[in-house]
């Protein structure tokens, strides 16, 4: 096999592993907060505790992946075309 056709191949594989990855979990960890739906902040002693709420997943600790968003995005774009 050539360089090229075994770049391709691992290129669809990794497409297709995110599609199915989309479409069996369409939510993900928040970047921000790491999935705890707000920052950790430390009292004097050192110890945890719970920070304000995180401002871009609305204390929720879930996103929706780029994927689904755009799946989310064309289908509802079609399905106003074809009304």
């Amino acid at each position: 096999m050539t360089p090229a056709l075994i770049a391709i191949a691992c290129l669809l594989a990794v497409t297709f592993g995110y599609v199915a990855r989309c479409m069996a979990s369409p939510f993900g960890d928040c970047r921000k907060c790491h999935g705890l739906g707000h920052a950790l902040k430390t009292d004097r002693k050192g110890q945890p505790k719970r920070g304000k709420d995180c401002r871009r997943c609305h204390a929720t600790g879930k996103r929706i992946r780029v994927g689904r968003w755009l799946y989310n995005r064309a289908s509802r774009t079609y399905r106003a075309g074809t009304r």
